[in-house]
Parts: structure tokens; C-alpha cells; sequence
């Protein structure tokens, strides 16, 4: 195998184990967005807040691995229910950008309250998975990638089976239709709002978790957020399989960008490449590769 082939596998892996990461923050954006027809922008910082919780769960002295991340679960899907039930339930039948708004100003308020509570310097959470890089044909990968990478797989499978197959996904995908319709039909639309958010906060204490083993946990950390943005637009908002699809495909752009292009200009083009990518795609296809297309007929 020649280097250059060599080399660029090395890069699509490596892309590709960050762009599994990156889909398991972009599945909280498709899990809110299926259910509520709305997008959470404060996403990045139900992850920082997790990745906050877990850091100071495992500062605790003989404090378990396992309880650590089952006090963040616990806790973030209360605090998904608590926001659903307390800012967005009295939205309910507003206009779409009343939630938008709701959540950027969450957003603000985790931002601000994140530091001030737990303190402004960047913790460690520490898994115990190895520093050894683990070797995959060319490429040699973080451990945390590779965990990482595993973790957002069973998961997207997990919740796949879940909209597909048990009755209360194909509840939340009728309320995310169209809400009177479900709520005609019998369904509870509030417990299923409700759900949405919690499922998400599931998915921000597992994002938290490997992403703060990966970077550190601070406050910068809520930038994942917008890093998967481009993810979601890409996959299509209201599809599961897409955002893991728009995660492989940001994670090797990315990988690649920083390979081949860096060297000739100094750096950086693995921050702009995705929106760069995000754009065109806006540009051709609005709706993403399996987003799907709304036809209003006047």
C-alpha cells in the first residue's frame, strides 16, 4: 500500500471515529426536532452541564465510575423534564420561533451559570480505557475515539428500534406530524414533548461524558454545539440515520481538511470546511440528504 493511500485512510478513519462522536450530539438536535418541530440551540450546553456534573461526580472520593454517569443521566433527564415542563409547556401552540427563542436563551443562562457554580477551570473526567492508541489498519486512534465512536453506534441503533418499532416512537413521529392530528387520535402530546426532552438529556450525559474524557470540561465545551450543526443540516433534521450519516461525512471532511490542506495554509480549515459544506448543501438540497420535504399546497 503506497503512503499517500495510506495516509488518507489514516484520515477517514480517524474522521470518521469523530464523526460518530459528533453524531451522538446531533442525535439530541433530531430526537427534539421529531418530536416538537422545533431545534434545541442549547444543545452544546445540555452537553457542557453533563460533562460539569460527571467531572464533579468523579472528583468525589471513591466515587464509582457507573454512579458517576448514572448521577448525570438521572439528572439531566430531570433537568430535560423540568425545562419542558416549566419554559415550553406554557409555548405550547405558539408560533415555532417562541421555543427557538426559549432555548437560545438557555442556552445564555448554562453559559453563565456553568462557571459561576462549578468553577471556570477545565476538569478531567477520566475513563478508564488507556492512553495506547489503538491501531486500526493505518491509523492508530485515541482509545476515547474508539469509545466513543461505539458508544453513539448502540445508541443509534437503540433509538431507531425505538421510532420504528415500539408504539411510543411511532407516537412521538405522530406528534411531530402534525399535533392536533395525534391529539385527536388520543395521544398525550405534552407527555410525548416531555419524553423528547428527556430522551435528549440522555443523549447530552453520554456526550458529555466522552467528550469531556476527550477535550476537558469547561465552558468551551458548549461549542460542540454548533460543531454539529452543520451535522443535522446536512443529515436532514428529522432523521435519525441521517445524523449519523452527517456525522461521518463532517468527521472526514474535517479529518481531511486539516490533512491536506493545513499545511498550505497555516491551519484552521477543518473549523470553516463543514460550513463551507453546510451551505451548499442548504444551497441544493435545504432539507438534507434524508431530511424530508414539506410540499405546502395553497
Amino acid at each position: 500500500m503506497s503512503e499517500d493511500l495510506e495516509f488518507f485512510l489514516a484520515l477517514t478513519l480517524n474522521g470518521a471515529s469523530i464523526g460518530l462522536m459528533y453524531s451522538l450530539i446531533a442525535l439530541g438536535f433530531v430526537l427534539v426536532y421529531k418530536a416538537t418541530d422545533a431545534i434545541n440551540f442549547a444543545q452544546g450546553e445540555f452537553v457542557m452541564l453533563a460533562g460539569l456534573i460527571v467531572a464533579v461526580s468523579l472528583s468525589i472520593e471513591a466515587m464509582p465510575l457507573i454512579v458517576a454517569i448514572a448521577i448525570v443521566i438521572v439528572v439531566m433527564i430531570g433537568f430535560g423534564f423540568g425545562f419542558e415542563r416549566v419554559v415550553l409547556r406554557p409555548l405550547l401552540g405558539r408560533p415555532v420561533v417562541a421555543v427557538i427563542m426559549a432555548t437560545i436563551g438557555l442556552a445564555a443562562v448554562l453559559r453563565g451559570l456553568g462557571p459561576l457554580i462549578f468553577g471556570s477551570e477545565t476538569r478531567a473526567v477520566s475513563l478508564p480505557v488507556g492512553d495506547d492508541p489503538i491501531v486500526l489498519g493505518p491509523a492508530s486512534l485515541p482509545p476515547i475515539q474508539v469509545v466513543g465512536a461505539a458508544v453513539a453506534l448502540l445508541f443509534f441503533l437503540a433509538f431507531s428500534w425505538f421510532f420504528k418499532k415500539s408504539r411510543m416512537g411511532v407516537a412521538m413521529r405522530a406528534v411531530a406530524d402534525n399535533q392536533q392530528v395525534a391529539q385527536a387520535m388520543g395521544i398525550n402530546v405534552e407527555r410525548y414533548f416531555a419524553l423528547a426532552w428527556a430522551m435528549a438529556g440522555i443523549v447530552s450525559a453520554l456526550g458529555g461524558v466522552v467528550w469531556g474524557a476527550m477535550l476537558g470540561v469547561d465552558v468551551q465545551l458548549a461549542l460542540v454545539g454548533l460543531k454539529v450543526f452543520p451535522v443535522v443540516i446536512l443529515g436532514g433534521l428529522d432523521s435519525i440515520g441521517g445524523a449519523l450519516v452527517g456525522g461521518l461525512i463532517i468527521g472526514i471532511v474535517e479529518s481531511l481538511a486539516a490533512g491536506y490542506l493545513d499545511p498550505f495554509v497555516g491551519g484552521g480549515t477543518k473549523d470553516f470546511a463543514p460550513y463551507v459544506l453546510m451551505i451548499l448543501v442548504l444551497m441544493i438540497r435545504p432539507y438534507g440528504i434524508f431530511g424530508r420535504r414539506q410540499i405546502e399546497r395553497v
